[in-house]
């Protein structure tokens, strides 16, 4: 029996959870920040970094007494180290750095793309559109490979080819805004609230998701993304008019933009699931809670497509213990001068 306590604090979400076996969430906090960001309408750095420092102690302390554990029983401690802001990875890795020192702990550097990936593995129902033959992941279980990760989130668009723990081919990203970054950015033009996913997908229930033929960057058979020029499309369209939109106005733009990204990134995933032959394709990241994005994948991909519940595809700590698991097991342990690696890839 493993038990990591892992912290996450890449961007603006103060997360820390213990795991057990890589699987059994014992505990599993989140401090958002979204309240201190919406005046902003994305992530203002110094902020994010100012509040993990306030809630870094509090949001551990909490993680440990929910999990009924003293750090005696704990066997590792694992932290994101990239991607991300620095400052608010180097709130994370100090933190944990301290902690794994003062308490003669093995330190586990994850990498937070991975760990959205691994999100998969934890014991949660599934969510996906179809349900594995267990749990959402596990071995022997619900998945085997190869599978294809979509990673969809503020910072990330990526298409991932998984042969095996540990073993991953990038076979495309996005060359400009990420998906959830569109979100946010649509969200502002449109006069909705932050985080823009969210606010859009709920405008977007009553609207016509054709109103407006927006453009798709297929950028011929790559697999890399852009969805700049959409972002310019529906500004154009905003500034025709004299006031925000409203009502059946604003339902039809938010739908024509959803349906934009959704079909983009649920074609290409479809096309790479069959092109490689996996097994399954694993939604992950914040922008896979969006419902259309689910059902959309679902629909297109020739193979089972699995979705984590809403809480483990936002930012959280669960998935650093799940994904530190892999690298503890493995003999893989970071060394006292570990240092935040903002532009950290996966492949």
């Amino acid at each position: 029996m493993i038990r990591i306590l892992a912290i996450e604090t890449s961007c603006d979400e103060t997360a820390a959870a213990v795991v057990e076996d890589g699987r059994r969430i014992l505990s599993n906090i989140v401090a958002s920040q979204v309240e201190l960001h919406a005046p902003y309408g994305g992530i203002f750095p110094e902020v994010a970094s100012r509040a993990h420092i306030e809630a870094i102690v509090p949001v551990i302390e909490q993680a440990m007494r929910e999990a009924h554990l003293g750090f005696d029983d704990l066997d590792a401690l694992a932290v994101t180290y990239g991607p991300g802001l620095a400052g608010s990875l180097l709130v994370g890795v100090n933190a944990a750095k301290g902690l794994a020192l003062g308490r003669n702990l093995p330190l586990v550097a994850i990498n937070h793309l991975e760990a959205h990936i691994y999100a998969h593995w934890l014991e949660v129902e599934s969510e996906g559109a179809a349900t594995p033959p267990q749990l959402s992941g596990g071995d022997g279980g619900g998945l085997s490979f190869p599978l294809l990760a979509l990673i969809v989130s503020g910072g990330h668009t990526e298409l991932i080819l998984m042969r095996d723990h540990g073993q991953y081919e990038y076979l495309g990203g996005t060359l400009d805004d990420a998906a959830g970054e569109a979100f946010d950015k649509v969200g502002r033009l449109l006069g909705l609230s932050y985080p823009g996913g969210p606010a859009i997908q709920g405008a977007a229930q009553d609207g016509n998701p054709e109103a407006c033929r927006f453009p798709r960057a297929w950028l011929d058979d790559s697999y890399d993304f852009s969805f700049s020029g959409l972002k310019t499309a529906v500004l154009r369209v905003v500034q025709k008019y004299d006031d925000p939109p409203q009502g059946r106005l604003l339902a039809d733009l938010a739908a024509s933009f959803q349906a934009a990204v959704v079909d983009v990134l649920s074609a290409k995933a479809a096309r790479a699931a069959e092109e490689f032959g996996v097994v399954a394709v694993l939604l992950c990241g914040g922008v896979s809670a969006n419902q259309v994005l689910r059902a959309t994948t679902a629909e297109r991909a020739g193979v089972p497509v699995y979705c984590p519940p809403p809480i483990l595809c936002t930012d959280n700590a669960a998935m650093v213990g799940a994904c530190a698991y892999r690298h503890f097991v493995a003999g893989r342990q970071a060394g006292w001068d570990l240092d935040v690696v903002p532009g950290l890839r996966l492949v």
